[in-house]
């Protein structure tokens, strides 16, 4: 049923109401201006509509950039990615400008924001400002009907299970140079594998969903490394089931939140060598838990020094020689 919020005491705005656009994700809020100054009512109207449906869109958002980011504090604290490109008057902001001289970097694959850290995102804002002639959708993927889909003896396995991440896709960023290498050293310093449950109970629904992705995850928590690779081919493939998808068909000053605790998506690079402009803000996570217990960092002697997997990459972040 679509909710329905009445904003009549606000001067120069309409009422604001929420539509389902897909069985598992997606919906749409109409008659909000996210440039202006939100109330409680309307903010709890936004909430609860990403809770119950991953991701949501706005249309026709001609908003700044500070409006933006003013609008996405109501949700939460703003991060600052630490590879991704930013705005230096607003660090908070990624700008993702990409055509066929600048291609982006590893979009197409499913993930969630920021696995690599040990709190993830909560959600993310992207507002597109150019949009190509054709193509360049984002498609989204309900990690919780994703889980819901598998079978309860799998559901039970995969209760137990922990997963290793890294920031492995932006490790291209880094050169063979001794300063480059350097600096790819202070970056895994600075966010050491952390290790998050495979399945990852959502703080606010109590919903579970599958919590690993082909982008950042690197391998199953005590398994042999063809065991682990067999088992999370299997899960990657849930992404491509097209019931469990929602797709964003991006127009200019469209703006999509979503939660990623619950979704994960995908940005088609169909588009180039057109040009797609993208505004990004991103905001500050919690601690992953689930069935098989909370998140850690590879670092913790408590639990990572348990486990030949982690001992293997705990020894390679430690050798460090020089030429």
């Amino acid at each position: 049923m679509d909710q329905v919020i009445d904003q009549s005491k606000k001067a120069g705005t309409a009422t604001a109401w929420v539509k389902q656009l897909g069985p598992h994700a997606g919906a749409e809020i109409h008659g909000l201006d996210t440039g202006k100054p939100i109330g409680e009512g309307e903010r709890k109207l936004v909430h609860d509509a990403l809770m119950e449906h991953g991701v949501i869109v706005f249309r026709n958002q001609d908003i700044t950039r500070e409006q933006q980011a003013d609008f996405a504090a109501n949700f939460g604290e703003l991060t600052v990615h630490p590879f991704s490109p930013h705005l230096d008057d607003l660090p908070e902001m990624i700008v993702l400008d990409n055509d066929g001289d600048n291609p982006p970097l590893s979009t197409d694959v499913w993930h969630s924001d920021e696995m690599f850290r040990l709190e993830p995102p909560l959600g993310t804002l992207l507002r597109a400002k150019i949009v190509p002639r054709v193509g360049g959708d984002t498609l989204f993927c309900s990690m919780t009907a994703a889980f819901e889909g598998l079978s309860d003896g799998l559901r039970s396995f995969l209760s137990g299970l922990e997963a290793i991440n890294d920031f492995k896709n932006f490790k291209r960023l880094y050169g063979n140079s001794q300063e480059h290498r350097q600096r790819l050293w202070e970056m895994m310093d600075k966010f050491p594998n952390p290790v998050h449950p495979v399945i990852r109970t959502h703080p606010v629904t109590g919903k579970q969903a599958i919590y690993v992705s082909p982008q950042f995850t690197v391998a199953i928590k005590g398994m042999k490394q063809d065991e682990s690779d067999a088992l999370l081919d299997l899960l990657y493939r849930q992404t491509q089931i097209p019931e469990y998808q929602f797709r964003v068909h991006w127009q200019e000053n469209l703006m999509a939140f979503w939660d990623n605790r619950t979704v994960q998506h995908y940005a088609a690079r169909d588009y180039l060598p057109d040009r797609r402009r993208m505004e990004r803000i991103t905001l500050r996570g919690d601690l992953p838990y689930g069935p098989a217990g909370k998140s850690y960092s590879i670092l913790d002697p408590d639990k990572a020094r348990t486990d030949p997997i982690l001992e293997n990459y705990q020894a390679a972040g430690e050798s460090r020689t020089t030429p």
